[in-house]
């Protein structure tokens, strides 16, 4: 499957078998009603859905203007939208016979997301990271171990997202008769993009059924950071169809548009290949890929999934990038109004929509995906305040 011209299996000839079979068990099993009777239950008994949508009384009043709803995946068990997508990919792997799972993470939630999985259903687990995010999510990392992980720092390279893919891959090539790559957001070859969407479009799903039982209306617009795009792709889906509404996807704008400084793929980026797919990726003059730069680890990652790259071309989303000083003032300021510590991902989509707010009339009505809680950044943001 293919978004336009996005997409598509760029991977060496080893690892067409796997694709294969997880190609055809997920067309098998997506609508079989004993599987999503499974999944639901973890959903709902394991992970915490569904998830309020939540009026940011305080926030709205202080800006202003439009009206701010928080769409709560940071209250997810493990703290993230990730969970929603590791439960379905576990449980994939367990019909497939397969015993372990591994899985690279930058932010380190979708690693204690797959830890939290794999404990469930009973299978080792194994998680490549950057030796960079490993020092700067410390907490991650414990909360990992504790739950069972092996965590295995990645040296190469720039030390980040990036260079975890490209180990976790050598991995699953040489152990994938028993061992399941389980891919974090809506990247990498096919089937992964289109099955992390759909396993991530429950919280659209619950958004446009909870505002319209709340309003009376749909959103005028949707707002989601976007670093790989699983938290956007999740909650843009099921507004696809509805043209009235605006899809807007943050990217991190680091410390500014210059080769190294953000991670702005669709907003700086060109079309390339990398990591099994044809999408939009930072590059040099040389086409190489270059180094990115973003104060939330989990926006750290130099490409886009290639429906995000579709939604582009089609112009049926707008990218932008906040910077990193943006996303600390949007942390602190619904910390301060609301009670809530954001995600630093997070963050970049919520100083978006303050922006946004700010502009629109007071019966319009905008909805940020608050994909995960603050709590884990919390030494980058006393670094960052000192």
């Amino acid at each position: 499957m293919k978004f336009g011209e996005f997409g598509g299996q760029f991977v060496p000839e080893i690892l067409i078998q796997p694709l294969r079979e997880l190609q055809g068990t997920y067309r098998r099993l997506k609508d079989d009603i004993e599987f999503r009777e499974k999944l639901d239950y973890y959903l709902k008994n394991f992970a915490g859905r569904p998830t309020p949508l939540y009026f940011a009384k305080n926030l709205t009043e202080k800006i202003g203007g439009a009206r701010i709803y928080l769409k709560r995946e940071d209250i997810l068990h493990g703290g993230a939208h990730k969970i929603n997508n590791t439960i379905g990919q576990a449980l994939l792997a367990d019909y497939m016979g397969k015993v372990r799972l591994i899985a690279e993470t930058g932010a380190g939630q979708h690693g204690v997301a797959t830890a939290m999985a794999g404990t469930l259903l009973g299978m080792k687990v194994d998680v490549y990271m950057g030796a960079e995010d490993v020092e700067r999510q410390k907490m991650n990392v414990f909360r990992m171990k504790l739950l069972g992980a092996e965590v295995i720092p990645v040296d190469s390279g720039s030390k980040t997202l990036k260079d975890a893919i490209n180990e976790v891959l050598r991995d699953w090539a040489s152990s994938f008769e028993y061992t399941h790559y389980l891919i974090g957001s809506v990247v990498g070859p096919h089937p992964y993009p289109a099955m992390v969407r759909d396993f991530q479009s429950v919280i659209g799903i619950e958004t446009k059924k909870q505002l319209l039982e709340i309003e009376g209306s749909l959103p005028d617009a949707v707002v989601a950071c976007v670093g790989g795009g699983s938290n956007a792709i999740g909650i843009f889906h099921p507004f696809v169809g509805d043209r009235s509404v605006r899809l807007i996807g943050v990217e991190a704008g680091g410390k500014g548009m210059g080769i190294g400084q953000h991670s702005a793929s669709l907003c700086m980026g060109r079309k390339g290949v990398m990591h099994g797919m044809l999408s939009y990726f930072l590059q040099d003059e040389d086409g190489q890929i270059a180094g990115t730069h973003s104060i939330a680890p989990g926006l750290d990652y130099p490409g886009v999934g290639p429906e995000h790259a579709w939604f582009r071309e089609t112009e049926r989303a707008e990218y932008t990038a906040i910077g990193d000083k943006q996303a600390l003032k949007a942390y602190l300021e619904l910390s301060r109004t609301e009670g809530i510590l954001p995600a630093l991902e997070s963050a970049h989509a919520l100083a978006l929509a303050i922006e946004l707010a700010e502009e629109m009339e007071k019966d319009e009505i905008v909805v940020v995906n608050l994909s995960g809680r603050g709590d884990k950044d919390l030494e980058i943001v006393m670094g960052a305040l000192k």
